[in-house]
């Protein structure tokens, strides 16, 4: 279970609502190393049900597990009526909320995130009609931001009209620093850069350990962490050792459960996220709320949030050179660090507070309860075998 849905549900639960949970996990022990793994944790007020992927462990037959959804969600249905499904992604779960609202004649809410948009559907004709039937037939689709809308209209041809934004938020309490300013306190010895999430090569990693090997030899103090697991996380392990990056100047401190999270960013100034696309970076928002400055990349999902020299530095995803130039630039400058971790909290304050974000969650909810779902679109998908996710499910 996502932070992202832990968040949003505990707003639900606080505006009253009555919500069940149904939420899919990796049990093998691949899925837990990358993942996690394991049942989703309870929450309080919520009826949690988990679902193990067995379908996406057994050579990534995705149609097996989108059935169990159905089928559960049906059977959730019967013992309490649902009102409004919400799906948290395009597909499978889109997907499997689709087909339940056509058999329940319940209405539905998708929420089309990271790769949804940027890869799901370009691998397959099975997926492309998987997303094209979600896209065009939910009662309403909610997405992170404007760049995010133009490339999921580029390349699945759906009309931007059918999309509400909804950026992504955070708990601003939760990641405050506790200092009068909300920056970090003042502390000797070098700037401390942090890596927070999951630890894939789309994500930047690579790029990331690249450019702190650049900075040592130019002589550039720092100190850095990458926390989280992925599927690159030996990869990045194989690539600090080839560059000769010791312990004392990056650390991998594998997976951080939510409780601990907070106290990461409090050990950083500097987060670095030089990622290629978003959908809307939870991690990015969690950074900003911890008054930290942030460097990222001109990517979909990432200029909605951050603008170059006001409240981020922002280079081209894949700029090694570039990215280790902003990097140097914010360590070397205090007042520029603090400049733009000042306009990045207080912005995230305003606009990305999970009180904002979940009242326009609850208001599309509102619009479309008592809808009818959509029944022009055949249930029935083409199977195409030579789906990339198929062979690496846990790319999807």
């Amino acid at each position: 279970m996502s932070v992202y849905a832990q968040n949003l549900l505990r707003e639900l639960v606080g505006a009253g609502h009555d919500v069940t949970m149904i939420s899919q996990y990796r049990g093998d022990a691949f899925g837990t190393r990358v993942y996690g793994g394991g049942p989703p944790p309870p929450v309080p007020g919520v009826r949690v049900i988990g679902l193990e992927q067995v379908g996406e462990q057994t050579n990534g037959d995705f149609e097996r597990d989108v059935e169990t959804m159905v089928v559960t969600i049906a059977a959730e249905h019967a013992r309490a009526p649902f009102d409004v499904l919400h799906a948290q992604y395009g597909y499978p779960t889109g997907w499997a909320v689709l087909l339940a609202s056509r058999r329940l004649g319940v209405p539905n809410v998708v929420s089309i995130q990271g790769g949804d948009g940027h890869w799901v559907g370009s691998c397959c004709e099975t997926h492309r009609r998987a997303m094209c039937a979600v896209l065009d037939h939910a009662n309403a689709l909610l997405i992170g931001g404007r760049s995010f809308v133009e490339e999921v209209c580029d390349r699945l041809g759906t009309d931007p009209a059918r999309f509400t934004i909804v950026p992504g938020a955070v708990d601003t309490a939760r990641f405050a620093q506790g200092t009068a300013d909300g920056l970090p306190e003042p502390h000797d010895g070098p700037v401390r850069l942090l890596y927070h999430g999951r630890v894939d090569r789309r994500k930047g990693v690579l790029d990331f350990i690249d450019a702190l090997a650049a900075l040592r030899a130019r002589g550039t103090p720092f100190t850095a962490t990458i926390s989280g697991i992925g599927p690159d996380v030996e990869a990045s392990q194989e690539a600090a050792a080839a560059l000769g990056l010791p312990e004392e100047a990056l650390r991998f401190t594998g997976y951080a459960d939510y409780a601990s999270v907070p106290d990461l960013y409090r050990q950083a100034e500097i987060f670095a996220s030089p990622t290629y696309a978003e959908g809307f970076s939870n991690t990015i928002l969690e950074a900003m709320a911890a008054g930290l400055a942030v460097v990222s990349t001109h990517s979909v999902g990432v200029s909605d949030c951050l603008r170059d020299g006001e409240n981020g530095l922002l280079t081209q995803p894949g700029d090694v050179p570039a990215l280790t130039e902003a990097l140097a630039r914010v360590i070397a400058d205090a007042g520029l660090r603090a400049r733009i971790a000042r306009a990045g909290l207080e912005e995230c304050r305003r606009v990305y507070s999970w009180t904002t974000v979940g009242r326009q969650i609850m208001e599309v909810y509102a619009a479309v309860a008592g809808q009818g779902p959509a029944t022009g679109f055949s249930p029935d998908l083409p199977l195409d075998p030579n789906c990339r996710f198929r062979s690496e499910p846990h790319l999807l």
